[in-house]
């Protein structure tokens, strides 16, 4: 392997009483992708958080092109060469898509930004992600998640680095933007830049890395070739243990109809199809479809699955389900009677839970108590006359954070000090303290590491073998032929075809969610 780009040696880091980081090395070579690997907890955004000058070790060494590596801050470690997409994007949502690439790296003449070089710079930058057509001028909160994440890209792009660290950069892309990312990557590679590839889909590890590193509890557990590497041999680094079925089937029979959607149609898509009471002429409607709509049965004991590509609706059909979307046509029935158009707290007292994919900004509260958090839907049972048991509801919390093995310092840690995958894990908790016979779960393993996954598994099997109706939607197909009963496909806003899991494969799903089947 040629000299070492960036090498890191015996770094530590301390929060309190808490050790983050033991003793982790890690070496990059010029033009190499390095994956990071390792559970949630382990310290990988600890390491690169100070690595991108966000945090400072309290000991260790660092060093870049041979020299000693001591950023100040993240826009000092920027400038030096190293630059970070964090799992979180971190955009301002009222600023334009233009400003946010260039923020802090605008083109400048006589002291005033040059408008123009600035545009150009931001293209180019786009175009070398595949999306330069994207409209500089529109806010960043206009854009989608997956458009968002370009946009993120793009931003560290800007100034070339040596070093480009990327967390979780596919969590909310498109299988084309994937491939169109992965392909970026092998330039960069070429172009002789370092990457450092932190990512949960250990398959997407073992195609675009070369190199790996494993960490475990703070420490360095493994290293080596990627292209000799198994993925038992990797997970077992990770986990300590080997977890022989990610996917584990629970004894359960399907039973009576617990959930009924009856030709929902959704907002968002009202408009693109004929609607059945149209008042359209003849040659109006020739060559357009009925309006796009949905509609499916869940069975008590059932995990139903919803695959489709981004912004096809199934996020979209769960939030209708929850109320917190409009229902613009259609009927809802929840064993067996009409369920109404209800509110989100009306949803709940029908045994409705929802897990929302944007836990940061919609499934928890940050600031507030892994506690506070778990209990949020039933605080009336902790309390009598507007004060709160505090005893109850710390007990209650213990109980699943020892059933769910949630890594915290206590209940009362704040939930966003935790990592994503014991974050998810708390949010989970809520429902089955709350307690929902329904589940509605948004990408409920989105950024979240291998091990918990398997616990969250678990958990959907045997929710359904007591008898509970879940509903996942995930953009991982192999996650959903694994766990699910039955899949449905999301194609523009319709729920395009139903099938028993057995009679699906990931070229049939993808056939139907791009509406070539």
């Amino acid at each position: 392997m040629a000299d070492p780009r960036l090498r890191l040696t015996g770094i530590r880091k301390s929060f309190g009483a808490t050790r983050a980081l033991r003793n982790v090395s890690l070496d990059v070579a010029p033009g190499e992708v390095h994956a990071l690997i390792g559970e949630n907890g382990a310290g990988k955004s600890t390491l690169m958080k100070i690595l991108s000058g966000a945090h400072a070790a309290d000991a260790g060494t660092m060093e870049l092109g041979g020299a000693p590596y001591l950023p100040t801050n993240p826009h000092d470690a920027r400038l030096k060469g190293v630059a970070m997409i964090y799992q979180e994007l971190n955009l301002a949502l009222h600023l334009s898509a233009q400003e946010n690439i260039l923020l802090g790296a605008e083109s400048a003449r006589l002291g005033w930004i040059d408008g123009h070089a600035s545009r150009e710079r931001a293209r180019a930058a786009l175009t070398q992600l595949g999306h330069g057509n994207l409209d500089l001028r529109r806010p960043a909160g206009a854009f989608s998640i997956a458009e968002q994440q370009i946009i993120e890209i793009a931003r560290a792009l800007l100034l070339q680095p040596q070093v480009l660290i990327m967390d979780e950069p596919t969590s909310s892309l498109t299988q084309a933007d994937t491939e169109i990312l992965f392909a970026t990557i092998g330039r960069l590679r070429t172009a002789g830049v370092s990457v450092i590839y932190i990512s949960h889909f250990l398959e997407e590890c073992g195609r675009i890395a070369d190199r790996y590193t494993v960490l475990k509890d703070g420490e360095t557990v493994g290293s080596g070739v990627m292209a000799g590497a198994s993925l038992d041999h990797l997970v077992t680094l990770m986990t300590g243990r080997e977890v022989k079925d990610l996917y584990p089937r629970s004894t359960h029979e399907p039973g009576a109809v617990v959930l009924e959607v009856k030709s929902a149609a959704l907002s968002r898509f009202v408009g693109r199809g004929l609607s059945p009471t149209s008042t359209a002429t003849k040659a109006e409607n020739v060559g357009r479809k009925a309006r796009p709509t949905c509609s499916l049965n869940l069975r008590a004991g059932e995990i139903f699955g919803l695959a489709g590509l981004i912004g096809a609706g199934r996020t979209d059909l769960l939030r209708t389900l929850f109320c917190l979307d409009e229902l613009d046509a259609g009927e809802v029935c929840i064993v067996g009677a009409p369920a109404g158009r209800a509110s989100p707290r009306a949803r709940w007292a029908q045994g409705v839970g929802f897990l929302s994919e944007n836990r940061k900004e919609e499934g928890l509260m940050l600031n507030q108590s892994l506690a506070d958090n778990l209990t949020l839907t039933k605080m009336d049972r902790f309390g009598r006359f507007g004060w709160i048991s505090s005893g109850r509801q710390q007990s209650t919390a213990r109980h699943w954070i020892g059933e769910l093995r949630v890594k915290c310092r206590d209940a009362a840690q704040p939930i966003g000090e935790l990592s994503g995958g014991n974050q998810q894990k708390v949010a989970l908790a809520r429902l089955l303290e709350h307690p929902a016979r329904i589940f509605l779960l948004d990408e409920p393993t989105r950024g979240i590491d291998v091990g918990s996954k398997a616990q969250i598994y678990q958990l959907v099997s045997e929710l359904a073998a007591a008898g509970k109706a879940v509903v996942v939607v995930s953009s991982y197909l192999p996650e959903l032929l694994g766990l699910c009963d039955t899949i449905g496909v999301m194609c523009r806003g319709e729920l395009a075809a139903v099938r028993p899991r057995a009679q699906w494969n990931e070229p049939d799903i993808m056939r139907v969610a791009t509406g070539s089947a």
